[in-house]
């Protein structure tokens, strides 16, 4: 089931949630981070990193006021850490807002903690374990079920102080409906997973979302019931304090934070640790530090004193229960990932740009530690070459190398303070430049006239293909100029028209010497027509003459 879920449209590719997940658990595809459910252990961590919110707990409000809509009688199981999270709140300020919302009673968890203790303290004593790790917490549990089946062994065969609590409310309330409350994710699967003891989980976001939407506010009220040392349970080091500790076998330790629980659960399976209680908390601080606790009462000192101030010096008074009921069993989990062989690491590394060793930087940009992990994920279609970000700069400014030294446009950057920072092949010989770096971080002034980059930048308005005449270096050029004030730089692309130029002279120079001819050859044909045209008209005159005389001889006759 989703019990975290994705806002698709929130996720930007930062990989804070695949750097930060113990078990890498996250697989990315179409630029979206996807929880990959039967990996996952539901520690939250994702939850609480992610700087765009783009993970969400799912929401089983409408569950409850189901059942509450259902008539059932619906009482609710109050993990202790509610003083840290409620400031001044009180179990029977608690019981009066659950009860307006619907609540038929309500009881603090940390009753059936209570009976968690005296079986803990009964596994110590009968001695059957060489370790013993707490199995309050339902992410250490799924831990060590799926990536370390060799210590299932090793957790106390024990019901969660939610479920042995929620089996007292339903021995009490037959019939009756259970909602967990608290500051964890993980009981949500925990409550799916083991049928029948509890029957809807609720994160404190969710309920102070329903006690918003509601206008029920927390009313201050003194407490009627006896404080218990059981309070303590959400505290780093809270399950051993409220324990006996009478054995001489047994060493006690407190281990809390998902990577701290790792590394000793890695020292059990190895023999470094024996005759020792383990307890364990996947969250930094224990359950108080839990992700799903109201974002501003994430405090670990100021949580810890409030949990500690309201916790009592003295064990609540539980009935006697059979440990039988309280039995509770653990299997191991077989993952099922395909593993790479060397070979095909090596391929995949060699994709990345990474050719040797030296190149395995091991940066962690893309949420792995190493380079070689990251090439497995992307052997099991968890993560993709686009992740590795010294790749892609590396492979982004070989490509814009390439461009800029291969154009045949020249190509000038500044800085704000018109300082030449990149210089290509094409503008160095435009402005004969000898070498690039004989002018880097050099004012542009000595080599070009600053001002019309000065105006650009004035102005904000970019100049586009004008056509200058270099006369220091004889050079006609088409000159672009563009000011990037988010990058705070100014851009010159000079095209070199130079050769266009004296083309477009010596056409000029043949047109008008064909002018010139064609003039000459026009004036020519002219004088030669008048020429011809006067002989004509000569001997038009003299004909018309003779036959004129030939005429009055001929009428004489």
């Amino acid at each position: 089931m989703d019990y975290l879920q994705l806002k698709k449209l929130n996720c930007k590719n930062c990989y804070k949630c695949i750097r930060h997940c113990p078990v890498k658990s996250i697989k990315f595809s179409g630029n979206q981070a996807n929880i990959i459910n039967d990996e996952c252990i539901l520690c939250g961590t994702c939850f609480v990193v992610c700087p765009q919110n783009a993970k969400q707990i799912r929401n089983d409000v409408a569950k409850v006021r189901e059942a509450m809509s259902g008539g059932k009688r619906v009482v609710a199981s109050i993990a202790p850490a509610f003083a840290a999270n409620y400031e001044g709140v009180t179990i029977a300020s608690m019981q009066d807002a659950l009860k307006r919302l619907g609540f038929y009673f309500a009881e603090e968890t940390a009753v059936g903690a209570q009976l968690v203790t005296s079986e803990y303290e009964k596994l110590i004593q009968e001695g059957g374990h060489s370790v013993i790790i707490s199995s309050c917490c339902n992410t250490v549990n799924t831990l060590i079920q799926k990536y370390y089946p060799g210590a299932v062994k090793y957790l106390a065969d024990v019901l969660s102080p939610m479920q042995a609590h929620c089996q007292k409310l339903k021995d009490e309330y037959p019939d009756c409906y259970t909602v967990f409350i608290g500051p964890c994710i993980s009981k949500k699967e925990e409550a799916d997973k083991y049928k029948g003891l509890v029957d809807t989980v609720l994160t404190f976001e969710e309920l102070t979302e329903w006690l918003n939407e509601e206008g029920i506010e927390f009313r201050p009220m003194e407490d009627t019931v006896e404080k218990g040392l059981t309070r303590l349970y959400p505290t780093s080091g809270g399950i051993l304090r409220t324990m006996s500790r009478n054995s001489e076998r047994y060493s006690y330790l407190s281990v809390d934070g998902t990577d701290n629980c790792i590394a000793a659960i890695k020292d059990v399976i190895d023999g470094k640790i024996s005759d020792c209680f383990i307890e364990m908390s996947a969250c930094a601080g224990s359950c108080i530090g839990g992700p799903a606790m109201d974002k501003e009462h994430r405090q670990p000192v100021t949580d810890f004193v409030a949990v500690d101030k309201y916790a009592g010096k003295e064990r609540f008074k539980t009935p006697e229960v059979d440990s039988a009921k309280l039995k509770k069993e653990f299997k191991g989990e077989i993952l099922h990932r395909a593993m790479p062989s060397s070979r095909i690491i090596e391929e995949i590394l060699h994709k990345m740009g990474k050719t040797s060793p030296d190149q395995e930087l091991n940066c962690g940009s893309c949420g792995y530690d190493t380079c070689r992990e990251k090439a497995i994920a992307v052997y099991q279609n968890k993560a993709d070459f686009t992740m590795c970000l010294p790749f892609l700069k590396e492979k982004a400014e070989s490509f814009s190398d390439k461009i800029i030294r291969n154009t045949p446009n020249g190509i000038i950057v500044l800085n704000e303070e018109l300082e030449v920072q990149q210089i290509n092949k094409s503008a160095c010989e435009i402005m004969n430049v000898k070498n690039p770096s004989d002018i880097l971080n050099s004012p542009v002034v000595r080599i070009l006239n600053p001002l019309e980059f000065i105006t650009v930048m004035d102005t904000g308005r970019n100049i586009h293909d004008k056509k200058v005449y270099l006369a220091e270096y004889g050079k006609y050029v088409e000159e672009t100029i563009i000011y990037d004030p988010e990058y705070h730089i100014v851009m010159g692309i000079l095209r070199d028209i130079t050769q266009e130029e004296k083309d477009k002279e010596k056409r000029g120079e043949i047109c008008s010497n064909t002018i010139e001819i064609t003039d000459k050859v026009i004036e020519k044909q002219m004088r030669t027509v008048q020429e011809i045209a006067s002989l004509l008209g000569e001997t038009v005159a003299e004909t018309k003459v003779a036959l004129t005389n030939l005429k009055e001889s001929l009428s004489d006759e």
